[in-house]
């Protein structure tokens, strides 16, 4: 029997702090992290890409859960009549070789960024639209 209006939830600096330094993680950064986690640790990442540890916080279910989408997949869906600038906007974001971006591009629907801050997947897809193409927040 929960009160109305009684989730508001508040942080420790230590947690704003970790919490800001994982969502500007690379993926390869982020990659390198559930690694460790898991090896040394011995936590493995839940279906959702969330990091699951045994015993977690009891309580909060609904409530907690509208609150912890902060982070988002940015999935091309498109690339219009402008591919070469979808690619090359593509090939900056993620890294890859112009031959691996091309692919994703044409491979559509492609996620070019997993679990990455509201503010970034608005940018990135601001910079994937300007070049002609076409962008979903997930």
């Amino acid at each position: 029997m929960s009160e109305e209006g009684a989730a508001v939830a508040e942080y420790s600096d230590d947690t704003k702090s970790m919490g800001d330094k994982i969502a500007e993680l690379t993926l390869k950064q982020a990659k390198e992290l559930s690694d460790y986690l898991k090896d040394v640790h011995g936590i493995e990442p839940a279906a959702g890409g969330a990091v699951m540890v045994a015993g977690g916080a009891a309580g909060g279910g609904e409530a907690e859960a509208e609150a912890e989408k902060t982070e988002f997949d940015v999935v091309l869906t498109g690339f219009g009549d402008k591919k070469l600038n979808v690619v090359k906007v593509v090939k900056n974001l993620t890294g890859a070789s112009l031959m691996e971006a091309k692919k994703m591009v044409e491979g559509v629907p492609a996620t070019l960024k997993e679990a990455v801050s509201k503010e970034d997947a608005e940018k990135i897809k601001a910079e994937i639209e300007e070049a002609g193409g076409s962008v979903e927040l997930k």
